[in-house]
């Protein structure tokens, strides 16, 4: 049984992968998990958020262009490019996922996958938009 944890860190690698190597996500998808352990429900939840994150990539992005100054999308690295997509999605389109949690798990796999700056800066630009989209930390 994987947590929740361990499944938006599959979404942030597949969505990764898609951003490095641009695919099909239903071609990705069986790769993807050949090589990983997971139960039905857990791969359910991880390709939601990456199918979910890949049909709202204009507005995701668009909320990253304004929460971010001096920074365009194209000139992150692609782990925090990757991990800001997933968050924004879940706090844009995700209610039932509350934003401290988007936020918290962002920041950890930012830190997990690149460095404790990733981090901070992940933080930064989440609690930006949080303000902006004007959802509650806790719901």
């Amino acid at each position: 049984m994987t947590t929740r944890r361990q499944n938006r860190e599959c979404a942030v690698q597949l969505l990764f992968q898609l951003d490095m190597n641009p695919a099909e996500p239903d071609k990705a998808f069986p790769a993807f998990w050949a090589e990983r352990r997971a139960d039905p429900e857990a791969r359910q939840f991880t390709e939601d958020l990456v199918r979910g994150v890949l049909q709202n990539l204009p507005q995701v992005d668009e909320m990253l262009t304004r929460c971010t100054e001096h920074w365009q999308i194209g000139r992150m690295g692609t782990v925090e490019r990757s991990v800001l997509r997933l968050a924004l999605y879940e706090m844009l389109f995700r209610r039932d996922i509350p934003a401290v949690v988007s936020i918290n798990e962002a920041v950890d796999i930012a830190k997990y996958f690149s460095s404790s700056e990733s981090g901070r800066f992940v933080n930064g630009i989440l609690d930006r938009a949080r303000k902006e989209i004007g959802r509650p930390v806790r719901e």
